[in-house]
């Protein structure tokens, strides 16, 4: 068992940090329907984690305790070594915390650009009179997020569509602008819910390569829910492993790959 202030060596030799984000003992009620019970996990600087289960297993809802939309009945929140109150999804951003949606969340009469831009709202200091006269510090911050905007644009490789409205665009793309929503945020740690839920094969790919490249390139922690197992496998550092609301594994792909608790709940029972 790794020490919180330690770090490891993936196999293709990534040096993943300590831990950034904890959950300790976490359980969540919705009246007397218990969503989450007992679960505790760490997220480490730069690695990318996998949180996986079965339908009904509470995957979005844990996502959701650590993005601030949910707030736990029992258990804590760790963020880089401070126990985190109870917050508001607002306060959770401004800490340096980014998400997706399962269901795609974007301003559908806007265009791709004018969608990514509202990622940058956080770094947006000048109030309404500079904004409205557009002229010195509302200008400069304009410009500057502007900036960091058409890099995410061009790195998710989405040029050809920045003034398209989003809802012209096909699925897939939708899924990509809001990944360059998140992105635009320049958070520390990004929380992506079912990144390929309803994707073809072509844009499962596509999808996989960027969530990759951003973690590499910009050292991006990631914590991801997903269902294909395959993508799961080849994309994550370690996965933990939920089934009704508990948590049944946790470890290496290779190690919840063996794990028959796993394999009973989530892969199907072997049969000789």
């Amino acid at each position: 068992m790794l020490d919180a202030s330690e770090g490891y060596t993936t196999e293709d030799g990534r040096k993943i940090g300590g831990v950034v984000m904890e959950m300790k003992n976490i359980t969540l009620r919705f009246g007397g329907v218990v969503a989450i019970q007992d679960i505790s996990f760490d997220i480490r600087e730069g690695e990318i984690r996998a949180i996986i289960g079965p339908n009904g297993a509470g995957k979005s809802s844990m996502l959701n305790v650590i993005s601030g939309f949910y707030n736990p009945q029992e258990g804590e929140v760790f963020y880089k070594g401070e126990k985190r109150p109870p917050m508001k999804p607002y306060q959770v951003a401004r800490q340096g915390i980014a998400r997706t949606f399962q269901n795609i969340a974007l301003f559908e009469g806007m265009s791709v650009l004018d969608n990514v831009m509202t990622g940058r709202i956080r770094q947006m200091k000048a109030g309404l009179l500079a904004q409205a006269l557009w002229k010195g510090r509302a200008e400069r911050e304009e410009v500057e997020n502007r900036e960091v905007v058409e890099k995410v644009i061009d790195f998710l490789e989405i040029q050809h569509i920045r003034k398209t409205p989003v809802g012209r665009l096909p699925y897939g793309l939708k899924k990509r602008v809001e990944l360059a929503r998140a992105l635009a945020a320049e958070p520390s740690i990004l929380l992506l819910d079912e990144p390929m839920a309803g994707m073809n094969v072509e844009e499962k790919e596509d999808m996989s390569r960027f969530i990759l490249d951003v973690n590499d390139e910009f050292g991006t922690t990631i914590a991801l829910i997903e269902h294909d197992m395959g993508v799961v496998m080849d994309l994550s550092d370690r996965v933990v492993v939920m089934d009704y609301g508990k948590k049944i594994g946790d470890g290496t792909p290779d190690e919840v790959r063996g794990n028959q608790d796993v394999i009973d709940a989530y892969l199907g029972v072997a049969h000789d």
